[in-house]
């Protein structure tokens, strides 16, 4: 079993920064793509960025320039930096990992989600 714990969320007023952290642990062998989505109230669950067991990554254009995903392969973690936040960036956010089990099996996994709010 693999759990992904999510941290980081928060009230924070437009114009300014949060950093989530999305920890996974378990039975991994390895994992691969991990990313970040986001949900607004009455809207579809969207993808927010996403970086590869490699390093590359791929934003959404609504914040490219503003968010940067990483991640920590060592720790089994991948984070979010969102800079320059404005009220539209405000919904509940949810990571996923592709993680390869000690059974060699590969699986979606996600977080719990993690509020994040910009209001002044």
């Amino acid at each position: 079993q693999v759990q992904l714990v999510e941290s980081g969320g928060g009230l924070v007023q437009p114009g300014g920064s949060l950093r989530l952290s999305c920890a996974a642990s378990g039975s991994i062998f390895s994992i691969n793509g991990m990313g970040w989505h986001r949900q607004a109230p009455g809207k579809q669950r969207e993808l927010v960025a996403a970086i590869t067991s490699g390093g590359s990554t791929n934003y959404a254009d609504s914040v490219k320039g503003r968010f940067t995903i990483s991640r920590d392969n060592a720790k089994n973690t991948v984070y979010l930096q969102m800079n320059s936040l404005i009220p539209e960036d405000t919904a509940v956010y949810y990571c996923n990992a592709l993680v390869v089990v000690t059974s060699r099996r590969e699986y979606d996994y996600w977080g719990q989600g993690t509020q994040v709010t910009v209001s002044s």
